[in-house]
C-alpha cells in the first residue's frame, strides 16, 4: 500500500462532496443576507416574473420590483424606481452578458438620479456559481440540484 489517500476514488468523492458542501453553504449565506435585506425594506430589481417566483421560492419576499414585465422601457423602470425606491436598490439581473449589460446600464443610470445601487448579491452569486447559473429564475433549481447532489455523494 501506498498510503497515498488522493489517488483513492472515495476520496475523491469525498473532495467534491466538500467542495459541494462549501458552495452551498456560500450560496445559502448570500441568500440569507439578501432575506435580511428584503426584510429591511431594501428593494430589489430582477428581470421578470419567473424571478420573483424564484426568489419566493428561496425566501426572499419584500418588495421585489420586474424589469421587463409589460414591455417596460429602461425609462419606464427608472420611474417606476424613482417611486418606489428611497436611497438604495439592490440589483439582481441575469448573470449572462445581457444581464450584466442592463446592470452596469441601470447602475450608471441609478446614480444619475442619486439612487445607491447595490451589487453585492449580483457579485457574490456571480463569484460562487460562476457560469453554472445563467439567470436569477434558474437559482432555485441550482440549489435543489446542488443539495440533492451533496446528499448523494
Amino acid at each position: 500500500m501506498s498510503g497515498n489517500r488522493e489517488s483513492r476514488p472515495d476520496n475523491k468523492v469525498e473532495q467534491l462532496s466538500t467542495h459541494l458542501q462549501k458552495k452551498i453553504e456560500e450560496a445559502q449565506r448570500v441568500l440569507e443576507c439578501l432575506i435580511e435585506e428584503s426584510v429591511k425594506g431594501t428593494p430589489i430589481l430582477v428581470e421578470g416574473r419567473k424571478d420573483i417566483q424564484a426568489l419566493g421560492e428561496l425566501g426572499v419576499g419584500g418588495k421585489v420590483l420586474s424589469a421587463k414585465t409589460a414591455g417596460k422601457s429602461r425609462l419606464d423602470v427608472m420611474l417606476k424606481i424613482e417611486q418606489n425606491c428611497k436611497g438604495e436598490i439592490i440589483l439582481l439581473l441575469d448573470f449572462d452578458r445581457h444581464g450584466k449589460e442592463w446592470t452596469e446600464r441601470l447602475k450608471q443610470d441609478l446614480e444619475r438620479i442619486g439612487t445607491k445601487p447595490n451589487l453585492t448579491f449580483w457579485n457574490k452569486l456571480f463569484r460562487i456559481l460562476g457560469k453554472d447559473v445563467k439567470d436569477v429564475e434558474g437559482l432555485a433549481a441550482y440549489m435543489r440540484t446542488l443539495k440533492k447532489k451533496a446528499n448523494l455523494l
